[in-house]
C-alpha cells in the first residue's frame, strides 16, 4: 500500500509539472504569434518588392536593392528606441503600437501599387512604406519578446527568444511564397490589403493578452547599456557573418559551380535552424549561455568550412545544414547573458541594443563578402565567415574565463569560512578555529553531542 501511495504521488507530481510546462509554453507562444504576424507581413513583401521596382516601375537593380535595405536601416536605428519604449511605457503598448505601424505600412504599400503609373511617386511612397515597416518590425519583435519574458519569468528568457526566432523564420518562409502567389494571381496591391488585415488581426490578438507591470527603477544611460551589452553583441555580429554570407551568396555560389538546387541549401539551413531551437533551447538554462554559444559557434564554423571545401552539392548542403544548426542557438544563448548583465528595469533596452548587432551583421556581411568575391572568388567567402565565427569563439572563451575567476574566488572564501577562516575588512585573515576548539575543550563531556556553534 505505501508503494502504491508513493507511486500515486509521483504520478500526480509528474502531471502537475507537465501542466505547468504546457501552460508556460502556451504563454510563450501567445506572444510569439505576434512576432509571426510581423514577419509574415515582411515576408509577403520581401520577394515581390525587387521585381515591382525593377520590372513594373522600370528602375535599375540598385534602386530595387535600396527599397529592400531601407527597411533594415530603419530596423537597425530603431531597435534601441523600441527597447527603451518597452522599459518605460510597457511591452504591451510597444507591441500594439508596432502592429498598428505595420498596418500603416500595408496602406502605403497599397498606395504605391495604385500609383505605379507615376513611377517616381510610386517609388517614393514605397520607400516610405519600407521605412515604416522597419520601425514596426523593431517595436513588435522587441516588445513581444520582452512581453513574453515578463509573462513567464526571466528564468525562461532563452525559451522566449528561441520561440520568437522560430516564429520569425517560419513567418518569412510562409509569407514570401504567399506574397508571390498574390502578385501572380491578383495584383501587387493585394499584398498591401493582406498586410493591413493581418497586422490588425495581430493587434486584436495582442489586445486580449494581459499586460505585464513596468519595472520600477532608474533608466541607465544608453551608453551604459551599450557598454554592458557590447561584448555579447560583438560576438553575435561575428557569428552572424556566416548567416549573412549564406543568405546573400549561396545562389550565386551554386551558379558559379554550375550546380542545381541552390534553394535546397537555404531550406536545409532554415530547417536545421528551427530543429535546433525546438530540441535544444533548454540546454541554455542547463549549461549556461557561454557554453552553448561556444559549442554552437563551433558547429557553425565547421559547416562554413565544409561550404568552403565543397566539391559536390552534397557537401555544400551538409555544410549549410551544419551552419544553420550551429547558428540557431547563438542568438538566444548570448541574449540570456546580455540581458542578465543589466538591471531588470533596463532589460528591454538591452535586448533592443543586442538585437541591433545582428541587424548590423546582416547589413555589412553582404558587401564584405562581395569584396572578397571580386578579389578571390566565391569559396573564400565561407572561409572568411568561418574565421569570424572562430573569432567569436575566442572572444567568448575570454569573457567566460573572466566571469569564472570572481566565482572561483567567492567559492574559495565560502570554503574558508566553513573551515573556520574569516576575513577582516582590511583583507587580513584571522582564524577563529582555535578559539572554538578551546571552548569545546572547556565544555562538559555531556555536551559533546550538541551542535557546534556556527562560525561567523
Amino acid at each position: 500500500m505505501p508503494c502504491v501511495h508513493l507511486s500515486s504521488k509521483a504520478h500526480h507530481f509528474d502531471m502537475l509539472t507537465f501542466q505547468q510546462n504546457r501552460n508556460r509554453t502556451l504563454r510563450i507562444i501567445s506572444t510569439s504569434v505576434l512576432v509571426f504576424v510581423c514577419y509574415f507581413t515582411i515576408g509577403l513583401q520581401l520577394a515581390v518588392v525587387p521585381g515591382f521596382v525593377h520590372l513594373q516601375l522600370g528602375y535599375n537593380a540598385v534602386l530595387a536593392g535600396l527599397a529592400i535595405s531601407a527597411q533594415y536601416v530603419a530596423t537597425l536605428l530603431s531597435r534601441p528606441i523600441a527597447g527603451r519604449m518597452g522599459d518605460s511605457v510597457g511591452a504591451r503598448h510597444t507591441t500594439c503600437s508596432g502592429l498598428l505601424v505595420c498596418a500603416a505600412n500595408g496602406i502605403f504599400f497599397l498606395l504605391s501599387a495604385y500609383l505605379k503609373g507615376y513611377p517616381l511617386a510610386s517609388f517614393c511612397v514605397l520607400l516610405l512604406s519600407r521605412l515604416i515597416l522597419g520601425f514596426g518590425e523593431s517595436w513588435v519583435a522587441t516588445g513581444a519578446t520582452i512581453w513574453g519574458i515578463g509573462r513567464v519569468g526571466a528564468d525562461y528568457t532563452a525559451q522566449v527568444i528561441s520561440w520568437s526566432g522560430i516564429a520569425s523564420y517560419g513567418a518569412l518562409a510562409v509569407g514570401a511564397p504567399f506574397g508571390v502567389w498574390l502578385e501572380n494571381n491578383l495584383n501587387v496591391g493585394a499584398i498591401g490589403v493582406v498586410s493591413v488585415v493581418v497586422a490588425l488581426g495581430g493587434f486584436l490578438w495582442a489586445s486580449a493578452i494581459g499586460a505585464i507591470p513596468i519595472r520600477p527603477g532608474k533608466d541607465l544611460a544608453f551608453r551604459q547599456v551599450l557598454g554592458k551589452v557590447f561584448p555579447y553583441g560583438l560576438s553575435l555580429a561575428l557569428g552572424g557573418v556566416g548567416f549573412g554570407t549564406i543568405a546573400s551568396f549561396i545562389t550565386l555560389y551554386y551558379a558559379n559551380r554550375h550546380w542545381q538546387n541552390a534553394g535546397l541549401s537555404l531550406s536545409l539551413f532554415a530547417i536545421s535552424f528551427v530543429v535546433a531551437r525546438l530540441l535544444f533551447a533548454n540546454t541554455i538554462s542547463k549549461w549556461g549561455g557561454y557554453r552553448v554559444a561556444i559549442v554552437s559557434l563551433a558547429f557553425e564554423c565547421s559547416g562554413l568550412i565544409l561550404l568552403w571545401l565543397a566539391s559536390v552539392p552534397a557537401m555544400a548542403e551538409a555544410g549549410a545544414s551544419l551552419a544553420g544548426f550551429g547558428f540557431s542557438l547563438v542568438f538566444p544563448a548570448l541574449g540570456v547573458e546580455a540581458v542578465r548583465n543589466v538591471p531588470t528595469r533596463n532589460r528591454g533596452t538591452a535586448l533592443g541594443v543586442y538585437t541591433a548587432f545582428v541587424d548590423l551583421s546582416l547589413g555589412i556581411s553582404g558587401p564584405m563578402a562581395g569584396v572578397i568575391v571580386f578579389a578571390l572568388g566565391y569559396p573564400p567567402i565561407f572561409l572568411f565567415a568561418a574565421a569570424m565565427a572562430g573569432s567569436s569563439i575566442a572572444l567568448l572563451i575570454t569573457l567566460y574565463r573572466k566571469r569564472a575567476e570572481p566565482s572561483k574566488i567567492a567559492a574559495a572564501i565560502l570554503t574558508l569560512k566553513r573551515d573556520g577562516i574569516s576575513f577582516a575588512a582590511d583583507g587580513r585573515a584571522r582564524s577563529t578555529l582555535a578559539a572554538h576548539q578551546a571552548k569545546a575543550e572547556r565544555r562538559p563531556s555531556s555536551d559533546s553531542s550538541s551542535p557546534p556553534t556556527p562560525l561567523n
